[in-house]
């Protein structure tokens, strides 16, 4: 069966490692959400800037389409977003019945010192505490939401999402 997927959680999180890791294990397409940014998006986070709702509004409605294309044709796909508000998630829910969130949850300081570490193209370190006050962790009535600890190896993480066996 089909399914579009979403790793979500702050930058840093391990979405892109993750996903990518995943990808082969559930025979799925991984795309990488920040590569759907529109370039007003990767300049005003580039120069340190936190997106707004509004910023974020075409980028969340073309990761729903991506997904909602591939589900329909019968291919599983896998896309890294931070998804890091509930209106977010709703919004990547819209026609998207068979889809599932993956929380990769991991505490401040595990993650910057994770990012403190990496050099991204449009993603300072200094955006990771307007992150965290952003995020909106995954509650109860989210049901269609797997939690999983990123304080563990990459291929334990892997395994925890598989095992759960929500996906497959």
């Amino acid at each position: 069966m089909a399914r579009f997927i979403v790793l979500m959680g702050v930058s840093g999180s391990g979405k892109t490692v993750i996903g990518k890791a995943l990808a082969p294990k559930l025979n799925a397409e991984f795309i990488d959400g920040d590569n759907l940014h529109a370039q007003r998006n990767v300049d005003k986070m580039a120069a340190g800037i936190p997106l707004t709702d509004e910023d974020r509004s075409d980028w969340l409605n073309l990761i729903a389409k991506v997904g909602h294309d591939h589900a329909a044709h019968g291919t599983t796909c896998i896309i890294a977003c931070s998804a890091l508000k509930k209106k977010y998630r709703d919004i990547l829910r819209t026609e998207n019945p068979s889809m599932r969130f993956i929380y990769l949850k991991g505490s401040y300081d595990l993650i910057y010192s994770r990012i403190s570490k990496r050099s991204h193209q449009y993603m300072p370190t200094s955006l990771l505490e307007s992150q965290f006050n952003t995020l909106e962790e995954p509650q109860a009535d989210e049901d269609d939401v797997f939690t999983v600890s990123i304080d563990q190896e990459i291929s334990g993480v892997v395994d925890d999402v598989v095992k759960a066996d929500l996906i497959l």
